[in-house]
């Protein structure tokens, strides 16, 4: 696939808090960086005068661009990092290091040490983060201890060295910052119940330990403790701000392909997430084009093999949105919750948003090549002899059967036409009767474009089920244009379309897009419709009350409500006010109507 053009790529960025990779002639990665929103951070690269000579040389060489969309600021800095490290870009001078982001673990052992740490082993220890900041770390083990009495030592606090007596209480235990399980005098069983505390505190949920706080708060408050008061007050708030871990990073996922797809009538769009040791390294999505009418899980598995192949993966599981055939040697995990379903979720944000970027090069580039394919895919669908360039909706509008109207919107080649739009009062029908309105709007509304000899579309969309169409189908065939021009009618349901003398409806697909064109002209319809028959009951409304009134015509009901804009208002004026409108005969009969019980 052909790669477009850099200022299409730029046109077509998400504003998005993400991270941009840059890649050169040779698809060699020339530097990665994250952004808050990713349509401004690239795009300045290439608008402003650069100061670096560093970075205008970057941008010389700049051909392709590449980004992974993520839910948060804190996120794109989290694989910012992991994305340096894994491929050391030549123009990075930052994070190029081995430092990575601090963690918090919880250790492995016997009455658990908590505290912070940069290097991950894998002894069955837990492991939250990582964080952005040492500082955020520090502020939270220091909201830790201060609320919960942990051990620091690094004995080895085995059930029989405690009963034999081997270790005495140090220094924490005489400063109250430890109760001495090494002497037996704190239980494991209520040990770990400050752990599982801890945990809730780590992973985001503080709900019971801030209840905690806020009691010790209003106790130093009603003491008259104000310092002692206001330093809780400053945890509290530390702990509210405090956001939940990274859904970017977790240890626990390691070595795993993540694949998803999107899909519409002709393309499948699957997005690759590699993961190592619970980090993104590389994200990749692929375009594949529909020869037959496969399903999503047969495009899925065909990609599965070509991706894994062309990035030479030897992970040995994948996730997947849904089950596929991936062979008996790879598991497939289909995940429901937690981080894991998180990421697969990551990974359709990127699908989707690849699609909706194909969408908008190939119309910057090549718009007539969209508009082309939209019609060609709605002649196929729809069963017509030729693609419908132009088409004409009509609606009938009439509330409690009040002043029956109708409506006939009209699209160019898929978009709204809007200075062709038509309104219709009802003429020759009473009451309400919506077939034989719409036999009556049809016939006046092509027998108009007869008369004129003005261009007739390709088709007909009536809003309504059969009666409706066959309502349309006699006005056509009155005026001679049966078979001539395309006519259909749409259920209420949107979904069943119905074609003159076929019993049976068509479904569409609900993701295609001759169906979106059909809800957007059948709404746009309805909508024009609905505005033209509330002004006209408004309208009506108004003029019946104040005709009604003895002496008064339709010219001082206009004249009136063009000076006052209101019947409210026309019955609040004075009888000067109303005078000077329309003299002072006609006030004196008006105030009179509204003034005398």
């Amino acid at each position: 696939m052909e790669k477009p053009a850099l200022e299409v790529q730029l046109k077509t960025l998400p504003n998005s808090p993400g991270v941009y990779q840059y890649f050169d002639k040779n698809g060699k990665i020339l530097y990665v960086g994250k952004a808050k929103n990713l349509k401004k951070r690239v795009t300045s690269y290439f608008t402003k005068k650069h100061d670096s000579h560093r970075i205008g040389v970057m941008v010389k060489k700049i051909r392709e661009i590449r980004h992974i969309v993520v839910a948060s600021e804190t996120d794109a800095l989290l694989l910012e990092n992991n994305l340096i490290k894994k491929h050391q870009p030549r123009f990075n001078v930052m994070l190029k290091d081995d430092k990575t982001y601090p963690w918090i673990c919880i250790k492995n052992e016997r009455f658990p040490r908590v505290f912070p740490t940069r290097k991950l082993i894998k002894d069955g220890s837990e492991y939250y983060g990582p964080f952005t900041s040492f500082k955020t770390v520090n502020t939270l083990l220091d909201l830790i201890k201060g609320l919960y009495k942990l051990r620091t030592c690094n004995y080895d606090l085995a059930e029989d060295k405690i009963r034999n007596g081997k270790y005495k209480v140090c220094l924490e235990y005489h400063l109250g910052n430890c109760e001495g399980p090494c002497e037996g005098l704190q239980t494991e069983e209520d040990y770990n119940r400050n752990i599982e505390a801890i945990r809730q505190i780590v992973k985001g949920n503080f709900k019971d330990s801030l209840q905690r706080f806020k009691n010790q708060m209003k106790e130093h408050a009603e003491k008259m403790e104000f310092e002692d008061a206001q330093r809780i007050k400053n945890k509290i708030d530390v702990l509210e701000n405090y956001q939940s871990k990274s859904t970017v990073v977790n240890p626990k996922i390691n070595n795993v392909d993540v694949f998803t797809i999107v899909t519409d009538e002709g393309y499948g769009y699957v997005n690759f997430l590699q993961l190592s040791h619970g980090a993104i390294i590389r994200s990749h999505t692929i375009e594949m084009k529909k020869k037959l009418d496969e399903s999503d899980r047969e495009l899925l598995e065909l990609a599965i093999i070509e991706i894994r192949q062309r990035f030479n993966s030897n992970s040995k599981e994948i996730y997947v949105p849904f089950k596929v055939d991936a062979g008996e040697d790879l598991k497939v995990t289909v995940p429901k919750l937690g981080d894991k379903k998180k990421i697969v979720e990551l990974s359709h944000r990127n699908a989707k948003y690849y699609r909706q970027e194909r969408f908008k090069q190939m119309k910057i580039v090549d718009p007539d090549r969209h508009v082309n394919r939209v019609m060609a895919q709605m002649k196929e669908d729809l069963r017509l002899s030729e693609e419908p360039r132009h088409i004409e909706c009509f609606d009938n509008s009439n509330i409690q059967g009040s002043n029956p109207v109708a409506a006939c919107v009209v699209f160019k080649n898929g978009k709204p036409s809007k200075k062709d739009y038509r309104k219709f009062n009802i003429k020759t029908v009473e009451g309400p009767n919506d077939f034989a309105s719409m036999e009556e709007v049809v016939f006046r509304r092509y027998r108009r474009l007869l008369n004129e000899d003005e261009e007739l579309p390709q088709l007909i969309i009536v809003d309504g089920g059969k009666g409706q169409l066959s309502s349309g189908v006699k006005a056509l065939e009155t005026l001679g244009l049966r078979g001539k021009i395309a006519i259909i009618g749409i259920a209420k349901r949107l979904e069943e379309i119905f074609y003159p003398e076929d019993p049976i409806p068509l479904y569409l697909d609900k993701k295609s897009e001759t169906l979106k064109i059909i809800q957007q002209l059948r709404n746009e319809a309805h909508r024009f419709g609905i505005t033209f028959h509330r002004n006209k009951r408004s309208k009506t409304a108004l003029n019946t009350e104040l005709e009604a009134i003895p002496g008064i015509g339709e010219k001082t009901v206009v004249e009136l409500l063009k000076h006052f804009r209101s019947l409210k208002r026309v019955k609040e004026a004075s009888q000067n006010e109303l005078a000077e409108v329309v003299g002072s005969s006609k006030a004196g009969i008006i105030y009179q109507h509204y003034h005398t019980g």
